[in-house]
């Protein structure tokens, strides 16, 4: 049986009052903080136990072989994995010699506290040593949003009831062992002893290491200094070898002293730069750090957070757990971006090793759908290192035959990394979903200068790329044919709808685009011929529908295949891909997760109301959810076509999918994508928001179990606040200039001082609820959460 952890129900923060050994990994992907460029995993400070210790560099991989049974033409040929860098985490301790366990003596009380206001990560434990002291312990442990390479903790020890002598071991390690490989593909290479030292020094209470990457030739760089409060008679002493840096303080505790040691470390690293700059890089940001002193360190992670709470809250009545789970959704998807800066998001950020480390398209379609209106410039930051990888995606592009650009399935450092070629190399939808998420920046942003020199690259060489797949029927018709779209049970299909709707969105944006700034043609060698083709291509681009059914087939003759055998196929045999050959999946209408669905999401101008709600509840008898990408499209949708109910339940199972480890691997990290999902569930499913090239549009609904809801949106140089009761919704520009938007038909112009409520139209129910398959049915259920005593 799946164990989850057991959490208080709490608005402003994440708090275990228990510490179970057995959900431990699970425990320290939730816990775990970032700033997108630096990541720990919530492990104990003390290091052990631990379910899977996680120090992470956003960008920091390791190369590997790729092996195949068989090989072909054109597969790749490296592979590459977020690898676990020097732990600055570690604080051990021993009291009369005696080493602090968990698992021994008498634990009196645990406690771990996610304060999403504060931004820190907390814990309070009373102990009893196996020879029978008594101590109290505290940490915080921070990793700044203001200073990006800098992480803190504060550890504080006090002895109750007798002397003691207390030992603090303040660490760097490289090199730590991992846990064993598991068989889920969903999980993580574990590659050991890839750090080679280069450097190691200690002076005074500052220690330093610096290694290089085995293959990926990678410069790392951490250092570590420390402030020591402690009794008169306090000793200090530091010692550094290849992988090893530590600072050891000691001191005699009378009952009620304490022992208070803070702990400042940075982090540099880079692929180009000489030892001796990674080195002054990680030197200059730590001296910083300490300039700044712990307290005004917390107060600076405390006024980015009031910023962007201020900017991006959303507040739920009527229901704690799922304002908790918002909040927590909220926290971690800009905890994912806040400093990203020339790098990817990972599909489980700096939370885990999850897939590898590596970015796949629901960076674009879903991370990036969040950042946009919560941090536009993480949204910019990420598509311009797509923009930095295009000279891979033009090489590659070229190995396959196509013109234009081919963007990697999965990565860390643009390179394709897919050793499965139906789920990988043909899901060439992810050229669309980059310039789905350029034309969504620019929208909200209006950053023209952007638009005019990145987003264009991105949006003409994308383009290119399905000029050159695609080609022009007899009848006339633009098909793409052998693609894989989001169903990754779908593979190697002609005419997925999704590909070809958002295919068509980027050929006609690439031929905007170049009329607005036609002196960027000249650049690149494009044509009026060119432009034309893309034009016709949009005009013409084939897009299946079955008229017998009424409903638009996922992909051409998806409709004709033999349904998937849902009655006789047990619970716990999802999800499928690990119970069932690929090859049967294929050739059946069973869906991993929201494609057709996805594609009336994003491309909701191409579909009728009607079409929507045939549509929807067709896949909804075939939709198994084996990815965490579906439940928050389904949501989305569901709420669009009256299905509130349903919405709500998909909307419950999207919020609590890692606070209750539905999917069984939160240990290897957070599900980002599903997180920032989230967001878009109660944006634009229960607000109602579409924002597209026709502009800003909302059509709120609430479902049962939500009594008011608000929301912030940044855009267009400002904040849109938007609150929703069943009466009626009210948009408020907080700051910026004045912005039109759409209330369902009806055009409004809200400013700073003139906020605009109108009345919430009376939704009608669409009918019956639609049947998902047998087993899975949305969790609409909230697991290990319990009421917060006294709160």
């Amino acid at each position: 049986m799946i164990q989850h952890p057991d959490f208080t129900a709490e608005p402003w923060c994440l708090r275990a009052g228990a510490l179970d050994v057995n959900v431990l990994a699970q425990l320290e992907s939730v816990f775990a903080l970032s700033n997108g460029y630096l990541g720990w995993r919530g492990n104990l400070d003390e290091g052990e136990p631990h379910g899977l210790p996680g120090s992470y560099l956003s960008g920091v991989f390791e190369l590997h072989p790729l092996p195949y049974a068989e090989a072909g033409f054109g597969y790749p040929e490296s592979g590459q994995s977020l690898i676990n860098v020097t732990n600055g985490k570690l604080i051990r301790l021993l009291v009369d010699d005696e080493p602090f366990d968990i698992r021994t003596g008498v634990l009196r009380s645990h406690e771990l506290c996610l304060d999403f206001q504060s931004g820190l990560l907390s814990r309070r434990v009373e102990w009893v040593s196996p020879a029978g002291r008594a101590l109290k312990l505290t940490s915080r442990r921070i990793i700044s949003f203001t200073q990006r390479s800098v992480a803190a903790v504060e550890y504080e020890v006090e002895v109750l009831d007798a002397p003691a002598r207390v030992v603090l071991q303040s660490e760097l390690i490289a090199n730590e062992p991992i846990p064993a490989e598991e068989t889920d593909p969903r999980g993580a290479r574990h590659l050991t002893d890839v750090l080679v030292g280069v450097l190691n020094r200690a002076e005074g209470l500052r220690v330093s290491l610096a290694h290089l990457t085995r293959r990926s030739r990678l410069t790392i760089a951490a250092t570590m200094d420390h402030l020591v409060e402690g009794p008169p008679g306090s000793e200090s002493r530091a010692e550094s070898s290849p992988d090893l840096g530590r600072v050891s303080v000691s001191a005699v505790l009378q009952p009620g002293q304490k022992l208070r040691l803070v702990k400042m470390v940075a982090f540099a690293w880079s692929d180009s730069r000489s030892l001796p700059a990674v080195q002054g890089h990680a030197d200059a940001a730590l001296t910083g750090a300490m300039a700044t002193g712990w307290d005004e360190l917390v107060a600076e992670q405390r006024r980015y957070l009031d910023e962007f709470w201020a900017r991006c809250d959303i507040q739920i009545d009527g229901d704690v757990r799922l304002q908790q789970a918002a909040r927590f959704a909220l926290f971690h998807t800009m905890q994912a971006g806040a400093r990203v800066e020339g790098v990817a998001i990972p599909a489980k950020g700096l939370t885990g090793p999850g897939y590898d480390g590596h970015a796949f398209w629901d960076m674009e379609s879903y991370v990036l759908a969040a950042l946009t209106y919560l941090i536009p410039a993480a949204a910019a930051n990420t598509l311009r290192w797509r923009h930095d990888t295009l000279p891979a995606a033009l090489t590659r592009a070229r190995q396959l035959g196509l013109a234009g650009a081919t963007f990697p399935w999965r990565t860390i450092h643009g390179e394709e990394c897919s050793g499965y070629w139906p789920a990988g190399v043909a899901a060439f939808h992810i050229n669309a979903d980059i310039a789905d998420a350029v034309l969504r920046y620019v929208n909200a942003t209006g950053d023209r200068p952007f638009e005019r020199s990145i987003g264009l690259d991105l949006l003409v060489h994308t383009a290119r790329l399905w000029a050159s797949l695609g080609y022009f029927s007899g009848d006339g018709s633009f098909r793409i044919d052998g693609v894989t779209g989001p169903d990754e049970y779908s593979a190697v299909a002609d005419n997925n709808v999704y590909t070809n709707l958002m295919a068509q969105r980027n050929l006609t944006a690439a031929a905007d685009i170049i009329a607005r700034y036609p002196e960027r043609a000249a650049d690149l060698q494009i044509g009026a011929d060119e432009t034309a083709t893309w034009r016709r291509a949009a005009v013409r681009m084939f897009i299946p529908f079955d008229r017998a059914l009424g409903v638009h087939p996922q992909s051409e003759g998806f409709t004709r295949h033999e349904k998937w055998d849902f009655e006789n196929t047990g619970a716990d045999e999802y999800p499928l891909l690990l119970h069932f050959p690929y090859f049967d999946l294929y050739r059946k209408q069973v869906v991993k997760q929201a494609d057709l669905v996805l594609a009336m999401h994003l491309r909701s101008d191409a579909f009728t109301a009607e079409q929507k709600a045939q549509n929807f509840a067709y896949y909804e008898a075939l939709t198994v959810r084996d990815s965490s990408l579906s439940s928050s499209v389904q949501a989305v949708i569901a709420a669009e076509v009256g299905q509130f109910d349903l919405a709500h339940d998909y909307l419950t199972e999207s919020a609590f999918l890692d606070l209750n480890d539905t999917e069984h691997n939160t240990r290897d990290g957070l599900h980002i994508a599903s997180l920032a999902g989230i967001w878009s569930v109660l944006v634009a499913g229960y607000g109602g928001m579409r924002h597209d090239e026709s502009g800003l549009a909302f059509a709120p609904r609430l479902p049962h179990g939500v009594s008011r809801m608000s929301f912030g949106v940044h855009l267009a140089g400002g904040t849109l606040r938007v609150e929703v009761t069943r009466t009626q919704a009210t948009y408020h520009r907080t700051s910026g200039p004045s912005l039109q938007l759409r209330h369902y038909d009806t055009l409004l112009s809200v400013s700073a001082h003139a906020p605009q409520s109108r009345p919430i139209r009376v939704a009608t129910a669409a009918g019956m609820r639609p049947v998902q398959p047998a087993h899975r049915s949305p969790a609409h259920d909230t697991g290990g959460f319990r009421p917060a005593p006294g709160r």
